[in-house]
């Protein structure tokens, strides 16, 4: 949601002592205000293998799949995507194991693996070739999709991703190595917390109340979140994406504590028709801390490839 909308609403909701009272009816008139302005609406698509994703759809033309982060949910494109629904289908899912989407616990929760629900939830929707977005661990992910279905993706946006494992240590590896906390993995409100303060320069002030709610569903999956943050970290991109020529938008924030800045640089030269932007003042979720520009640069990026007749 955007920082200014979330501060105005939550501060009327306050002084109406909604906030208190009802937590989960204003953070999801707050989500759902988010959804409308970017023209999104939620949709449930089962999958003839049993899994169910939950998705966000609006817009109309070429189809660009949105893909989040570790941690993360549909909507932390809802704002980036009101700048992209006059021009492109956009269709967001919770991932495989992420809020309101399926959780098995046997699942395959590899960058692969999660390519493979990935594909088959664009088949349900009748989508061939495609364009992708993804954010960290949704920007692995997205790599992967490529490297497996290459005749079926049209261009990557890149969002600080993981999976390049000879890339400079970053804040958060040196942390993990020393025996430091996880800042993803969530056991309380107060990790909640301090994990949107680590991943956004400038976090949006959101009441206790909000927290708890938006803490709930990594903080009763916990088990199955540590298990998938060890199969992503794990998970080596380089063999796979080493001269992919999808037309590649590398973006990065220049402060990023989570993946290292100069990673964009290593999967420049990795997938070699690629472009790289460096946002100063950002951190690891560049869509949410400046989505306007974000949607900028992307819609420059879309403008400079080939039409296709």
């Amino acid at each position: 949601m955007g920082i200014a909308l979330a501060a105005i609403l939550m501060t009327a909701a306050a002084a109406a002592g909604l906030l208190y009272l009802a937590p989960e009816r204003v953070t999801r008139f707050v989500v759902e205000r988010g959804r409308r302005r970017a023209g999104l609406v939620r949709k449930e698509i089962d999958l003839p293998g049993g899994l169910q994703y939950v998705c966000l759809e609006g817009g109309s033309g070429e189809p660009l799949v949105l893909l989040h982060g570790f941690g993360g949910m549909k909507d932390n494109f809802a704002e980036v995507a009101r700048f992209l629904t006059p021009r492109f289908r956009i269709v967001i899912p919770d991932q495989i194991g992420f809020a309101e989407s399926s959780h098995p616990r046997d699942g395959d929760y590899s960058s692969h693996g999660q390519a493979g629900h990935l594909h088959a939830l664009l088949q349900v929707l009748g989508i061939g070739c495609v364009h992708i977005g993804g954010n960290s661990m949704g920007g692995q992910i997205a790599l992967a999709y490529a490297a497996r279905y290459r005749s079926e993706v049209a261009s990557l946006w890149l969002l600080d991703p993981g999976g390049v494992h000879s890339a400079p240590r970053s804040e958060m590896v040196k942390r993990l190595e020393a025996g430091g906390r996880n800042p993803y993995l969530i056991e309380s409100v107060e990790h909640y917390a301090h994990m949107i303060k680590f991943v956004m320069r400038r976090p949006p002030c959101l009441p206790r109340p909000v927290l708890e709610v938006l803490a709930q569903d990594s903080i009763r999956n916990l088990e199955l979140q540590r298990h998938i943050f060890r199969t992503i970290r794990d998970d080596a991109l380089e063999d796979r994406i080493t001269g992919l020529t999808t037309p590649t938008l590398i973006v990065w924030g220049e402060d990023d504590p989570v993946w290292h800045v100069g990673t964009a640089e290593i999967l420049h030269e990795l997938v070699p028709n690629s472009q790289v932007v460096i946002m100063p003042g950002v951190r690891h979720v560049p869509m949410m801390e400046e989505p306007r520009q974000c949607a900028e640069d992307y819609l420059r990026f879309r403008d400079s490839l080939p039409k296709h007749r």
